[in-house]
């Protein structure tokens, strides 16, 4: 499968777009992250402070970068899912890694078909650094709702 326009708006939603390089929040540093929740090195440069990119180059990067998570996801999922579905696991694993997502209780719950209890996994990923974050658990709400619904 490959991540719809509507999957592409939820991460964009949440990932926001920044032109400038900033902090991750939970860290105040490393992994320093750029466009649309972008912490690999662009045009072999490493994300840092001051590194500013184009909107064309935040899109481009985030388009590239979602190739390989399509990839990863597809060959961990056994089960069928909806588009809705995938989007929703795609926007999570964007967020925390194709790993920390392929060792994940949700992904074990939805290739034992559970997909109810795979819904309810998606809101335990609420915290960075130990702490709970108040926009992850808007983003894991969201992207549970997200996939629970009938598209």
């Amino acid at each position: 499968m490959n991540i719809s326009e509507q999957g592409l708006a939820l991460i964009k939603r949440f990932e926001g777009c920044s032109l400038e390089a900033y902090p991750d929040p939970a860290t105040g540093g490393a992994p320093w992250t750029i466009g649309f929740g972008w912490t690999q090195p662009v045009d072999g440069v490493p994300v840092q402070p001051g590194m500013v990119i184009s909107r064309f180059k935040a899109e481009q990067l985030l388009r590239r970068g979602i190739i390989s998570y399509e990839q990863a996801l597809n060959k961990v999922i056994k089960v069928p899912v909806t588009q809705a579905q995938f989007d929703a696991m795609l926007s999570l694993a964007w967020n925390i890694g194709t790993r920390a997502f392929s060792t994940s209780t949700l992904l074990k719950m939805l290739n034992q078909k559970d997909y109810a209890g795979a819904a309810g996994q998606f809101l335990r990923w609420n915290r960075a650094g130990g702490k709970v974050m108040p926009g992850l658990v808007r983003r894991r709400k969201a992207e549970h709702d997200y996939f629970l619904c009938e598209k």
